[in-house]
């Protein structure tokens, strides 16, 4: 069974979807999707800084958009019938809701604007950041985020865990560490998948309430605690409230491997996905898409598996 994820915030790099304008109909695809959100993502997708698409109103739009563009090429020739289920890391859902028909190309879209734009609000009303923490206890590290009113929004498996909060919060941890922990500050611009985040859920379901839903495709499971969803008026509700509350990929790799995952293909941005499949799906072959060269691979493990 292939798994294709779609890759959350952060995953973009200056230039990456240049090689992917070259292909027939992306430039086409890419400019009407700029025009949905009304944002010039070809330019931000091969000419702007990293300062620039570190911006959650750029990024999460720029990530969707690559993803929609990887689909594309992934499900043609009939390959759609051959994949055994999606799933995406935060804003990747809205890339893994359009790719098993909960939402048109065009709705998810729309919400990925939505979405950037009200998490980037949220996010300005105060100063707040995220760190990746690698290693050590996980239950010790719980209490001494308790202890700082620090929140966990990603646990990503393989002893790899998010944090987020008030940035003195976050220094603090960082000078003085669990025991066997390391601390990396992340460049993003809040404390998302938290409580900072709820005035961005409230915006939020008010736009979906506008949004036409259809029941998914294709097997798709939840971030939420990695159970698989059968509604696509559910999955729209869980997009919404994802944005306030911890993200389990580390329970949706558990249900990936429970389901009999043979295969993880990662749509561009590719790369941070695989990574953490290495380590929580070890010997589960992947298939990072970071260009179109690397389509043909995927192909592969699509046929291959049929």
């Amino acid at each position: 069974m292939i798994v294709i994820v779609a890759p959350g915030q952060g995953s973009q790099t200056p230039g990456f979807l240049e090689p992917w304008l070259d292909l027939e109909g992306a430039r086409e695809q890419l400019g009407a999707i700029s025009d949905a959100v009304g944002i010039d993502l070809v330019a931000h997708g091969t000419t702007s800084d990293a300062d620039t698409i570190r911006d959650t109103k750029v990024a999460q739009p720029l990530i969707v958009a690559a993803g929609l563009l990887t689909l594309s090429s992934l499900f043609a020739d009939g390959r759609h019938e051959k994949v055994g289920g999606v799933a995406g890391h935060s804003v990747g859902e809205v890339t893994a809701a359009a790719a098993a028909g909960i939402l048109s190309d065009t709705d998810a879209v729309a919400f990925v604007r939505e979405r950037g734009r009200a998490m980037a609000d949220a996010a300005a009303l105060e100063p707040t950041g995220m760190s990746a923490v690698l290693g050590g206890d996980e239950a010790a590290l719980l209490e001494r985020l308790a202890e700082l009113d620090l929140f966990p929004a990603n646990f990503n498996g393989g002893g790899q865990l998010v944090v987020a909060g008030a940035l003195p919060a976050l220094a603090a941890l960082a000078e003085n560490p669990v025991a066997g922990t390391r601390v990396i500050p992340l460049q993003v611009a809040g404390a998302f998948h938290t409580r900072y985040m709820q005035p961005a859920v409230a915006h939020l379901t008010d736009f979906a309430a506008t949004l036409e839903s259809h029941d998914p495709t294709l097997p798709i499971w939840t971030n939420r605690d990695g159970s698989p969803v059968t509604s696509g008026a559910e999955f729209v509700n869980l997009l919404v409230g994802q944005v306030s509350s911890p993200v389990r990929w580390d329970r949706t790799m558990e249900a990936f491997a429970a389901a009999g995952v043979t295969g993880i293909i990662e749509l561009a941005p590719a790369g941070a996905l695989v990574g953490l499949a290495k380590r929580g799906l070890k010997g589960v072959p992947t298939v990072a898409v970071k260009t179109p060269d690397d389509l043909q691979a995927a192909f592969e493990m699509i046929d291959g598996n049929s």
